[in-house]
């Protein structure tokens, strides 16, 4: 009887929350301008700070030419096939293709190809590109440009090429519980004539190239992706008329505006774009969005967060019924940043029309807007537009704010910078009873703390205009404030330096997120101007209808599952670990390939990895579990509660398609119980312009290299980073709370492999850490912490961010966390292969453990030989190649998949020196044993590593005392699933 009363307190209290809602709501306008007035930041207060220029930028190299050289109105092109050189690069001349005349040049996604120009005129010349990209990896095409052999400055080190996307269909597919799929990418090759710019949008116009008069090369060295080229111009763009100059120019032509049109295109309804990234999405903050479901997924709205990074663009097609000027309204939503505005810019087929469209302010709302692009709120922009096709293209831009970011970010790097200076004089734990006279050591830190400081708060006080100040200020005046007090103090500097280190942290994060400007779109209305547009909040009623029916259909709604398992046919039951945009692109891929090609249906869930095994011994698990821990395939094994895979006949065809110590982890007694899915493995990454540049060191390549590394670093009071725990899939160490599964120590493991050692005896009935290579490797490593005073726990991202560990090793998928999170730094790392051990005939042994995860097939399932035709699909290349590239696809680089298919991994889109290195520690890599009992081996290796380097303890006898519980547990297993044993 109680769940009627839970059912009506329900309801009404639904009923409740939607009239509050609508409500608040009513008392705003339904027709908002998208922009009005003077919305945009007068950065033409911010100082010139030509003496604060990034070293290398393309600041510090304009600000040579701007003021003196002249911009010719003159063009130069160079044909592709006339290139005068290459290097490294077999280059191909080809007939054009996809709607091009003439010949063009292949090149591929290494080596150099140059060309000679001669230059008639001295002056600045934009350079332009009529390039194709042509089917690769598909990730955006980056080359490096070199004028006369030299850089001209550092961002022309990466310079990007977006490959051109759109939906497979723009009628969506729906799944067999009535929700919407997110549609495939599908590539669209069209030539492109690209002006080259700065791909992250911290410049908003095209790279200026300062030429003499005469003769020229020019280069372009591969990073990533072949490159169809056509020609390459030298020239200069027209200025582009404001839009009263625009309106006069109508008037003059005698233009009129059209009557009763309206065009209504649904915003995920797109035509094309800039990435494969930008995906339609479900909505349902509103039953007015087009279209609505209470309970189904549907792809009623574009863009959102996905659509935030300078440089994306959204592409939508138009068919006008006649000529004549028209009105553009959009319906958005721009409810991230509070108090700001998202910035877009405008174009009508690949043009921006008039100056005001280059940046057209999208102001914040919680709720969804109906704005026309307009001069004011009653006099709407207005667009020429001929009978026919027609594109409208939407692009995020930083606008005003792009010199605001390029100011911050040289403030980053600056203070970064004197942050290394000071703890080379104090350390990173300064006495607080020593005065270490800074302001004598560094005569110019107080200069430099007052002058930044002056900075923050100048961009503070643009950012907040007339207001009083907001969130997106707080951390520039709290920086700000900091900065200008040690200057007044210099002698405060050593007890806050920990303080400051945070804060100067804490500005690079709100130098991501500043420069973030997400936007959603439902739909935009092309039409006659002034006409009336729909109201885009719904009624109060159907605000209060739509979340009744959305409470009532909670009851029913399983949004854990993916199929409902109807249908003829064989059906497997496979669960998933991890997240719910992994299992979404899982069933795409099922039900696209899988099923169409085998008829073996899949009912898809997602559940939590703890669930696995008891839901296995209570009759009630998966036939296919997967992303499992390597630990727990043989830990299931010995339980017999999974299936031995290599008893299926093709078993060992399989496994070709892995690294050997892939398989590693999986076998028990002869047997294998796990196919791998993911594999991952130490790298070692370095600044630079640190190491190399500052420092004039070396990178190491054996141990003994870094035991002379360290101590110069340390002269700086810099220190290297090395891993004493495992880290996670985010990049950071296991946390001690999960000890009981602690995989042994990365570096234990490495230093171990490089000298023939094992942790196991063959028969996995010991350990073999007692033996007397396992003690020297274990007295060298915790000598590494105990001699060189290395730190034991490390947030190694943000020490490598700020410089104060500019080397370190840490498991590869740290490249992709890097990539992400400190965008100031790009260019100035690398990674490369681990230091190695040198053996007697000059070799250096580069070995390292590997982690990863799995698939396994449970013992109950019903029918396997289905079940392990699954495992082959899902582990096999085509379908690894495309899960990695539609995670990437939807949650950007930071999602690379760490793909344990050597064919696979070879195809995704690493950047081609990348993947070298890669490939080349790969070769070096070991599988880490799986034994009953071995789960205690990574804990005991942590516990005797503190006795050493917290107690000081000796390495011997603490090792010999902790391999006697090693061995305890291991004998305590082994009699427990009636094993052999030693005594």
């Amino acid at each position: 009887m109680r769940r009627p009363i839970y059912l009506i307190i329900g309801i009404s209290l639904v009923v409740i929350a939607a009239v509050s809602v609508s409500l608040s709501r009513s008392g705003s306008s339904g027709l908002q301008a998208v922009m009005a007035g003077n919305t945009q930041i007068d950065t033409a207060q911010l100082a010139d700070r030509g003496d604060s220029y990034k070293k290398g930028s393309y600041d510090e190299y304009l600000s040579k030419f701007r003021s003196s050289v002249e911009r010719p109105n003159l063009d130069f092109i160079i044909e592709g096939e006339s290139y005068t050189n290459s290097r490294d690069m077999a280059v191909s001349v080809v007939d054009h293709q996809d709607g091009g005349d003439g010949k063009a040049i292949m090149t591929e996604e290494s080596g150099t190809v140059e060309w000679e120009i001669d230059v008639t005129q001295e002056g600045l010349y934009n350079l332009q590109l009529k390039l194709l990209t042509p089917e690769g990896k598909e990730s955006d095409v980056e080359r490096e440009l070199r004028i006369d052999g030299e850089l001209p400055f550092s961002e022309a080190r990466s310079l990007i090429f977006n490959r051109i996307w759109k939906n497979e269909t723009n009628e969506f597919i729906r799944d067999d519980r009535n929700n919407d799929l997110i549609p495939n990418q599908v590539e669209v090759p069209m030539w492109q004539e690209v002006r080259l710019k700065d791909a992250t949008g911290y410049y908003t116009e095209p790279y200026l190239f300062y030429f003499t008069k005469g003769k020229h090369t020019l280069s372009l060295t591969s990073v990533k992706e072949p490159l169809m080229i056509d020609y390459i111009k030298l020239t200069n763009k027209e200025a582009m008329p404001t839009y009263d100059q625009l309106a006069a120019i109508y008037k003059e032509k005698g233009y009129q505006a059209v009557k009763n049109v309206s065009i209504k295109i649904q915003g995920e309804h797109t035509a094309n774009k800039s990435s494969a990234t930008l995906l339609p999405y479900n909505d349902r903050s509103s039953p007015a969005i087009e279209p609505y479901h209470v309970s189904k997924l549907r792809n009623n709205a574009m863009g959102g967060w996905g659509w935030r990074m300078p440089g994306q663009w959204i592409e939508w097609e138009i068919e006008a019924p006649e000529d004549g000027l028209y009105q553009i309204a959009f319906k958005n939503r721009q409810n991230y940043l509070q108090g700001g505005y998202a910035l877009r810019s405008l174009s009508i087929d690949g043009q921006i029309p008039f100056q005001e469209a280059g940046t057209l302010p999208f102001a914040y709302s919680p709720d969804w807007q109906m704005g026309v692009v307009s001069k004011s709120a009653d006099e709407p922009y207005l667009f020429h537009l001929t009978k026919g096709k027609h594109t409208v293209r939407l692009e995020t831009t930083l606008g005003d704010m792009a010199p605001i970011i390029r100011s911050v970010e040289s403030s980053i790097l600056q203070l970064n910078a004197m942050y290394r200076q000071i703890i080379s004089f104090t350390g990173t734990v300064p006495d607080t009873f020593r005065d270490y006279q800074l302001d004598k050591r560094i005569p110019h830190m107080s200069e430099l703390f007052r002058k930044e400081s002056d900075l923050l708060y100048q961009v503070a006080k643009l950012i907040d205009g007339s207001g009083e100040g907001s969130d997106r200020s707080a951390v520039l005046k709290s920086l700000a404030y900091q900065l200008n007090d040690m200057a007044d103090r210099p002698d405060t500097v050593p007890s806050r330096i920990d303080r400051f280190k945070t804060n100067v942290g804490g500005l690079g994060d709100w130098l991501n997120s500043f420069k973030e400007q997400p936007l959603a779109i439902d739909y935009l209305i092309v039409g006659s101007p002034g006409a009336k547009l729909p109201n885009p909040d719904a009624s109060t009623w159907g605000s209060v209808k739509a979340s009744m029916q959305s409470f009532l259909a909670s009851f029913t709604e399983k949004y854990d599952e993916f199929t409902d398992g109807d249908g003829d046919g064989e059906i497997i039951t496979v669960w998933m670990t991890t997240a719910r945009d992994q299992a979404q692109v899982l069933k795409r891929l099922v039900d696209d390939t899988f099923t169409a090609e085998t008829g073996i249906r899949v009912n898809l869930k997602l559940v939590s990895s703890d669930v696995v095994l008891s839901a296995t011994i209570a009759g009630q698990g998966p036939d296919v579990a997967l992303q499992m821990g390597n630990d727990l395939p043989v830990n299931y094994a010995t339980r017999n509660a999974v299936q031995d895979l290599s008893a299926f006949p093709d078993f060992d065809a399989v496994r070709k398609q892995f690294h050997e110590s892939a398989m590693v982890p999986y076998e028990y007694n002869g047997k294998y119980y796990a196919l791998p899915e993911q594999q991952t493995f130490p790298m070692l990454f370095y600044r630079k312009d640190i190491l190399e540049d500052e420092l004039k060191l070396k990178v190491p390549q054996t141990w003994d290299d870094v035991h002379e590394l360290i101590p110069a670093l340390q002269k700086h009071n810099l220190n290297m980073g090395l891993p004493q725990r495992p880290l996670d899939m985010t990049g950071n160490e296991i946390a001690t709370t999960n000890v009981a599964a602690l995989p042994p120590s990365p570096s234990m493991v490495m230093l171990l492999y490089q000298n023939d050692g094992q942790l196991y005896s063959k028969d996995g009935m010991t350990s073999q850490l007692d033996g007397e290579t396992a003690i020297q490797v274990f007295k060298r490593w915790t000598d590494m912490y105990v001699n060189y005073k290395l730190p034991i726990a490390l947030d190694f991202a943000n020490r490598f961010r700020t410089g104060e560990m500019p080397i370190g090793i840490a498991d590869y998928t740290m490249y992709n966390k890097l990539s992400v999170f400190a965008p100031e730094i790009k260019g100035l790392w690398e990674f490369a292969a681990v230091p190695g051990t040198m053996t007697a005939s000059g070799e250096i042994r580069r070995d390292v453990g590997s982690g990863g995860s799995s698939a396994v097939m449970l013992k109950h399932a019903k029918n396997k030989e289905a079940a392990w035709t699954f495992m082959k699909w899902w582990t096999g290349k085509d379908t690894q190649l495309a899960f990695g590239r539609q995670m990437e696809i939807r949650l950007g680089t930071s999602a690379r998949y760490p793909t344990a298919n050597l064919e696979a991994m070879s195809l995704l889109p690493w950047p081609a020196k990348d993947y070298q290195q890669l490939k080349l520690q790969q070769e070096w890599v070991h599988g880490i044993p799986e034994v009953p009992g071995g789960y205690m081996t990574g804990r005991h290796i942590d516990n005797a590593f503190r006795r050493v380097v917290v107690q000081g303890d000796d390495p011997r006898e603490s090792m010999d005392n902790y391999v006697r519980y090693i061995n305890e547990e291991i004998t305590l297993k082994r009699k427990e699933f009636k094993l052999p044993y030693k005594e």
